[in-house]
């Protein structure tokens, strides 16, 4: 059927496709609302459609980007369906900036399918980041006893549930001791400015690894409804940064501005000491030289091989279910 919206075909090749997260997680990109040339459109409050050159698009969205001119993307809009792990749900509700609706356990039965790390990244607390892992620090031994256990706590939790289930006990007490690794889906719902806010933060690579996994198919759903925002987004948010006033004085020092040329100030070299007369501290001399590190640009291509059909995802989702009274 014709339609009068705007349309992307590569989005469109996409939509109501599932792609696997995790063992048992998916992001399926239900429906959009909007593309680059909405930005343009909403920024210029303009009723022309199809009349612009993809390069004016695209120099006027890499602008606003640039300069956090971010109320023309809200008019794009995006709903997903995904499901993940409760730890992992409870990260990403973080951003109260999305319209939810969340698999109700009250309501529904819950499918007993429960997410387990794998090895690759399993580790450690880390010595340096009190929220996060140290991957390769981890024993096999380790490992494989933290699966045993999890095992035997995932079968109590699973065999207590289908039992209350059986019994016909409430659903919403039958619910309580199921653990958080077992998944939950929800439908989401985000404007395209605090989407790419909430993939900034998730596809960092500070973010905790399962959650960056969704960030990442999530980058590349962005990629194929609004091509010239994610790149705009890309080159500023992913691979661009923030100074501060510090690391601004710091590479003063460094550098300086001939008229249109930046010239190295001769024999100018920044040490420890000299970091620290600029106002860095230890932790923030060591993110100034990371910020000047070169960089590797991620991609964020959706693999189409791994895309499956809606009934085939909820065909697994119902089998996980346990069976309640006749």
């Amino acid at each position: 059927m014709d339609t009068k919206r705007p349309t992307v075909p590569a989005a469109e090749e996409i939509l109501g496709g599932y792609f696997p997260v995790l063992d048992h997680g998916f992001v399926a990109l239900v429906d959009y609302m909007g593309t680059d040339d909405s930005v343009e459109r909403a920024a210029r409050v303009s009723y022309g459609y199809g009349t612009r050159k993809v390069s004016q698009t695209r120099g006027l969205v890499r602008y606003l980007r640039r300069h956090l001119h971010t109320t023309p993307s809200e008019m794009v809009e995006f709903k997903f369906h995904c499901a993940m792990p409760m730890f992992v749900a409870r990260q990403w509700v973080r951003h109260r900036t999305a319209s939810v609706n969340e698999y109700s356990a009250r309501y529904s039965l819950m499918p007993l399918l429960f997410h387990k790390p794998e090895q690759s990244h399993f580790g450690l607390q880390s010595d340096v980041n009190n929220q996060g892992r140290a991957l390769g620090t981890a024993s096999p031994q380790v490992y494989e006893e933290a699966v045993r256990r999890w095992e035997a706590i995932r079968k109590e939790a699973a065999d207590g549930y289908a039992w209350m289930v059986e019994e016909n006990v409430a659903r919403e007490i039958a619910r309580i001791d199921l653990p958080l690794s077992t998944y939950t889906q929800w439908y989401w719902k985000i404007d395209l400015h605090n989407l790419l806010h909430f993939l900034t933060l998730r596809v960092d690579p500070h973010a905790q690894w399962e959650i960056q996994e969704y960030g990442r198919v999530m980058a590349g759903m962005v990629k194929r409804v609004a091509p010239l925002s994610f790149e705009a987004w890309l080159d500023y948010q992913v691979m661009g940064d923030k100074l501060s006033r510090g690391e601004i004085e710091a590479l003063a020092r460094l550098v300086e501005v001939d008229g249109d040329t930046v010239k190295a100030r001769d024999g100018a070299s920044m040490n420890e000491d000299a970091m620290s007369e600029v106002g860095l501290s230890r932790r923030e001399m060591r993110e100034f030289l990371a910020k000047l590190q070169p960089r590797e640009a991620p991609t964020f291509d959706l693999d189409l091989s791994t895309m499956r059909d809606a009934d085939d995802v909820a065909e697994e989702m119902y089998d996980a279910v346990p069976t309640p009274p006749e």
